[in-house]
């Protein structure tokens, strides 16, 4: 629950700044955009939000490579320093090339079984591996793994994520301001030019609420693409049993908790009762699909 709140409450901070900058540029510059004020206008407060809800996200996309080289500690192989992380570098470029994609950086990191992939453009990506998933698996499953993340890059599943997750912080902003106006012009009788308490408490309350429900929706749609690079891998592989064996392995494992900059593009996240939180389907899921292709 702590993740889930923290993950929320980061993109409310990256909203609120925005919020604030948009406000200087208007004082400034004398741009209105009359939020809460005695008229709304849906058309200004439709493009406020938009920018407010867009900006965050993308910026976080353009910044996920270096942010997560840095938060998982991630080394990347620019020159293999033995066979395993020479194996690394080739089965990636391999499945990049069938997947038609320009060949992802491929890191390390230290820390219990899992991997990622990120980046902001599918010809300029990053995989990456944990040591604790390496010492884990056989490589069959590991190459398997590899084919999972390097699925996601394919689908750009990273610009997807940011696309949805920017549409639900336009709709966040955009909704709570609108409830916002309703509750301080109509039900509060604020007759002023400039909004009031009810204005301001109902958008704060709204924010946290709306913000809970995005990330339930942004979870959903996650779970589900994690089915697709499921079925990508085995499109790489040629066979399902690798891909269903590796999900076995980490159905056996607890798996390594990574950064939320990266969390819903690992190969397996922790479970739990906040199931709809969770950007991972179940292990036994995604291996009943697996089984169920021809």
């Amino acid at each position: 629950m702590k993740r889930i709140a923290l993950f929320v409450l980061t993109n409310l901070a990256i909203m609120m700044v925005l919020m604030v900058f948009l406000t200087v540029l208007s004082a400034v510059f004398g741009i209105n955009f009359n939020i809460g004020g005695r008229h709304l206008d849906i058309g200004a407060l439709a493009i406020f939000s938009l920018v407010v809800g867009f900006t965050g996200a993308f910026i976080s996309l353009l910044m996920s490579k270096p942010m997560a080289k840095w938060s998982t500690g991630a080394k990347v192989i620019t020159q293999p320093g033995n066979a395993m992380e020479s194996w690394l570098v080739d089965t990636v470029r391999r499945q990049a090339d069938k997947a038609g994609i320009g060949m992802p950086e491929v890191a390390v990191y230290d820390g219990e079984p899992n991997a990622f992939a990120t980046g902001a453009f599918k010809n300029s990506a990053l995989v990456a591996v944990s040591t604790g998933l390496l010492q884990s698996m056989s490589k069959e499953e590991v190459e398997a793994v590899l084919a999972h993340e390097v699925s996601h890059v394919a689908n750009g599943d990273m610009v997807t994520m940011t696309l949805l997750q920017g549409v639900m912080n336009t709709f966040v902003v955009f909704l709570s301001r609108v409830i916002g106006y309703f509750v301080d012009r109509v039900l509060l009788r604020n007759e002023s030019d400039r909004p009031g308490i009810g204005f301001f408490v109902t958008t704060i309350v709204l924010d946290i609420a709306l913000g809970f429900l995005a990330a339930i929706i942004v979870a959903w749609f996650s779970r589900r693409r994690e089915f697709r690079a499921d079925a990508g891998a085995v499109a790489l592989l040629g066979n399902n049993r690798p891909m269903i064996n590796a999900l076995a392995r980490l159905g056996g494992l607890q798996p390594g908790q990574l950064p939320q900059a990266v969390q819903t593009m690992g190969i397996s996240a922790p479970g739990g009762v906040m199931a709809l939180f969770s950007s991972h389907p179940p292990i036994e899921q995604r291996i009943a699909a697996l089984q169920a292709m021809r």
